[in-house]
This record gives structure tokens, sequence and C-alpha cells, in this order.
């Protein structure tokens, strides 16, 4: 330890002070919530189910299921999305069924639909727990008669469907992978990828549940939000303005699928598409210029490391697209699916 910096030193004794926080304790019953059949979701014109994902770390836990049918079509998309976030992008799924797609979505275990009361939010210790969760979506997607599937994802669901390819290989059973603003690399300087994030998480081995606050940024969220310089509306508890402290778990359970998917990048054995910025944004709180580029990941990073993933890859830049890709301005998202669209087309 007398080897660290002292800012490194800091950083994890300020973590391990506040270690605990008051409202991970749940005192009730752990009872799961499953469902038997589909019913109406929170979105109007779509349908969701519970899927029961057994007992976890923390306790029972499930994911949810929730799509939006084409008629005739027996092609379809799943979405992943990423951290401090939910399915909410209803547009997303009407384009997706307006062009011959069936579409579908996940919210993860402990986001959105699917956390339980007894569960810290986003929580998690291998970024394999998510592969049963998508695993059960893509059972009920091939049950409802789909025969060409495209997997996508979002940030560090980018990253999970990609890590996903890389550990699978072509046992992934999904036709080709789309990946938004994928979470290959961290958006920090040298020493904080390769020694502060790396001892953190190794130190979340044996302090699982320690936390690292996330500051008070309200840049990205103020430019996504209807009520402020956005066009988007979604459920602030699910999706919150100011991301919650992260354990020191998640860290290594980001780390970990980071470096696993870059090591066995060519395992990848379907068609992989990474899409990013244009432009990187810094900055904390909310200026006009967040509304033209990616203010959480750096684009030249994602580059970089998204050229090193499977055989058959494009690699993209949006311009001035933000973070979420198809959250991003009309005319930028629409070159965003335009992408997607001519990308699975290209690779039938």
């Amino acid at each position: 330890m007398r080897k660290l910096p002292l800012m490194l030193i800091a950083l994890l004794c300020a973590s391990i002070a506040g270690a605990w926080d008051v409202k991970e304790k749940y005192t009730g019953p752990k009872t799961p919530t499953t469902d038997t059949a589909w019913h109406p979701d929170i979105l109007e014109g779509y349908e969701a189910r519970y899927v029961n994902q057994g007992e976890a770390f923390d306790g029972p836990c499930r994911s949810t299921i929730i799509r939006k049918l084409c008629k005739g079509s027996k092609r379809a998309f799943l979405y992943i999305h990423g951290f401090n976030d939910y399915f909410f992008q209803k547009e997303m799924g009407e384009r997706f069924v307006d062009s011959g797609y069936n579409f579908y979505a996940v919210d993860l275990r402990r986001y959105g639909r699917s956390r339980e009361p007894w569960q810290y939010p986003f929580n998690i210790r291998k970024q394999e727990e998510y592969f049963d969760d998508i695993d059960s979506a893509l059972v009920q997607i091939r049950r409802d008669g789909n025969t060409d599937i495209t997997l996508g994802g979002h940030s560090t669901g980018g990253l999970t469907v990609a890590f996903m390819g890389a550990m699978k290989g072509d046992k992934i059973g999904v036709d080709r992978i789309v990946t938004d603003s994928p979470f290959l690399e961290w958006n920090y300087n040298a020493f904080m990828r390769n020694i502060a994030a790396p001892t953190v998480g190794f130190l979340g081995r044996i302090f699982p549940n320690a936390k690292i606050d996330q500051g008070h940024c309200d840049g990205y969220a103020y430019s996504l939000l209807k009520e402020y310089y956005g066009e988007w509306t979604y459920n602030t508890d699910w999706k919150m303005i100011y991301s919650p402290p992260v354990t020191w778990s998640w860290i290594n359970s980001i780390n970990s699928a980071q470096g696993r998917t870059i090591r066995k990048a060519k395992n990848i054995a379907v068609p992989i598409l990474v899409m990013h910025s244009s432009r990187k944004i810094e900055g904390c709180n909310y200026t006009p210029e967040f509304q033209t580029g990616d203010a959480v990941l750096d684009p030249a990073m994602l580059q970089k490391q998204g050229e090193k993933l499977g055989t058959v890859r494009e690699v993209c830049a949006i311009d001035s697209g933000l973070h979420d890709l198809i959250l991003s301005k009309e005319s930028t998202r629409n070159a965003a699916y335009d992408t997607i669209f001519s990308f699975i087309r290209r690779h039938l």
C-alpha cells in the first residue's frame, strides 16, 4: 500500500468510510414476483413479463422482458440498456416494428421494472450474471417464432453483449451484435485506468459492498430530460439525475469484463457494429455543449477498442451524437437508426 499514491489511498479510505448505505438495509420479506402471462407494460402498446432468475448474492432476483410485436415478422431485435437506466425508449421499439422487426428489451436484474426493494440499485458482482437475463429473453424470442435475431446494447449494456459474444463464441445464439457507445474502456487518464480502477476492483473482492460516490453532475441528465433541455420523459427514480454510489464489486465486474472482452475479442463469431459519438464533452454541469457529444465516455477510446472486436466488424462515429445515440436530436438519431438497419441488411 505504501507504493500507492496518496490520492489513491485517500480514495480507498473515503470509500470504506462510506461503505454502508442505510438505504441498502431492507428488513422485510424477500418474496419474488414473477408472471405466468404477459401484462400491459408501463409503455402504451407494449407488454411485459417478469422472469424468476433464482437466488443471487443479495436474495431472489428477476429480470423483465418487454416486447412489441410486428405481425408476420420472424426477425427480432433485442435491446439491453446501460447503467443507471432502464427501457423507456418507446420510439425505438416503434421504429423497429415499423421496419418489420419484432422488438424486445430487457430490464436487467436490479434495474427499472426488475428491481426489488431489498436490492441496491444497479449492483453486480460478475457481468456474467446478466447472461441469464439475456438468455431468458432469447428463449422467449425463439418461442415467438423468430429465426433471425440481432442483439443490441448501450453503454454497459453494449459491453455486456460484446462480452457475451466473446465468451460464448458461436454459441451466443444471435445473428449479429449492435452496440451504441459500448463501455469498452474507462473515461479516465492512464493512472486511473491502469492503477486506481484495477486496485479498487481487486479490493472489491474483499469489500464488495464498499462504495465510491459518482459526484453531483447534471450535464448528461439535463441534456436528455424534457423538463430541462432534452426531448425525453422517464422515471427519474429508475434513471436517476444523479447516479448513486457504485460498489467496488461493480467496478471489479466492469474491469474484468472489459479486459476479458478484449483478450477474447476474436472469439466473437457474428458481425458486430460499434457506434459512438464523434465528439467527447468535458465537464460536469450542463452547458449547451452537452447536446453535441458524449459526456460519459471517450469516443476515441471506443474507436480504438472497437477495432479489436471480432473478425467481421464495423466501427463508426455518429456526428455530434449524445452518449446514448438514439436519444440525440432527431437528425442524429436518424443517422444512428440508418446505420443499424443498413448494418443488419448487409449481414443477413
